[in-house]
């Protein structure tokens, strides 16, 4: 019933920057909380940043000063600005949307490849 299509991955050499993007569709709600989680190979699933509907933002203390999360809810949106980027930071980044009313719900997106070069 939430389609969320991710954009933006791709590889990029340490320091430099990336956005990714969101695009959420079908039984949305504004006041899902969205966010984006990351894996790295043999590792487990790790929270980067989520931001609510009221804009109240959350980051893993990893990417703090460097990742910037943001929502266009005209555009159903969600971006995750990345600069400064490190080796550490390659990883398959996945879209997330949860649901935070009584429906409920938790929604991925296919995720996205961002590989950084040291």
């Amino acid at each position: 019933q939430v389609q969320l299509v991710e954009s933006g991955g791709g590889l990029v050499q340490a320091g430099g920057s990336l956005r990714l993007s969101c695009a959420a569709s079908g039984r949305i709600f504004m006041s899902d909380v969205m966010g984006w989680y990351r894996q790295a190979p043999g590792k487990q699933r790790e929270l980067v940043a989520t931001i609510t509907s009221g804009g109240t933002t959350n980051y893993a203390d990893s990417v703090k000063g460097r990742f910037t999360i943001s929502r266009d809810n005209a555009k159903n949106t969600a971006y995750l600005q990345m600069n400064s980027l490190k080796p550490e930071d390659t990883a398959v980044y996945y879209c997330n949307r949860r649901r935070t009313i009584m429906t409920g719900g938790n929604y991925w997106g296919q995720g996205t490849q961002v590989t950084v070069s040291s």
